[in-house]
């Protein structure tokens, strides 16, 4: 009697040595997909992309921009000088000696001083943090701290400049050259020191909410169950 011939295992049962084996006679590799590369490339550009323009071009653009805002701020002074109020002075001699008082006691000439000041310093930091927020949109953080410490530093020039180009600060002395019972104005001076922060708190309020709003945007990373490049086996075909 001959024993039965055994059929063949079906194509898909293949020992488990098959796999190290070589391709079949006859097969020929799939040429890489377009999209593949196409998505590797995009993601080579976005990783490189987002790097920015350096450390050294940053803090370039940070010294230029608080020089700018800085020097801004003789502007600052020749407008408060020109804008604030005038306090009313009277000088009157009592014995020998030279006396100087306010003519309007009442009067709130000094409390607009500090407060022209304080609205100016808010304008400016409002339109110096909107103008290097559209010269450069990315922002960064030396970038945001030279616009700070520059709406200090111009706070301070127009608070000198200011006191300089207003009345003269010896006021027993202009009393005397204007003369008794004549009315005069008082020196320029800043009572409240705060109003100093004015300009830089909104500068840099407006620039953090302007970046918020309309900076640019880092792209979403792309998920595990997005659509994205199929899987393959050692011989191209697909997996799953």
């Amino acid at each position: 009697m001959t024993a039965p011939l055994t059929p063949p295992p079906p194509p898909h049962e293949q020992p488990a040595h098959s796999a190290w084996q070589g391709p079949p006679p006859g097969y020929a590799a799939p040429e890489p997909d377009a999209s593949d590369a196409s998505d590797a490339s995009y993601g080579a550009h976005v990783s490189y992309g987002q790097d920015g323009p350096g450390m050294k071009t940053e803090l370039r653009e940070a010294a230029v921009t608080l020089v700018a805002v800085a020097v801004t701020g003789a502007l600052l002074g020749a407008l408060w000088w020109w804008l604030a109020p005038h306090v009313p002075l009277v000088g009157d001699v009592v014995g020998k000696n030279w006396v100087v008082y306010l003519k309007d006691t009442e009067g709130e000439q000094a409390v607009g001083v500090d407060g022209t000041f304080t609205l100016l310093g808010l304008a400016f930091g409002f339109v110096s943090a909107l103008l290097v927020f559209l010269v450069r949109r990315r922002g960064g953080v030396p970038l945001v701290v030279a616009l700070g410490i520059g709406g200090l530093l111009g706070s301070l020039l127009a608070w000198r400049l200011g006191e300089w180009l207003g009345p003269a600060q010896d006021v027993v002395a202009h009393a005397k050259s204007v003369g008794k019972g004549v009315t005069f104005s008082a020196p320029l001076k800043l009572g409240a020191k705060g109003a100093l922060l004015a300009w830089p708190l909104a500068a840099l309020v407006v620039h953090l909410g302007l970046t918020a709003l309309f900076g640019p945007r880092d792209p979403e990373p792309q998920g595990p169950y997005q659509e994205g490049p199929v899987p393959k086996d050692p011989y191209g075909a697909p997996l799953g």
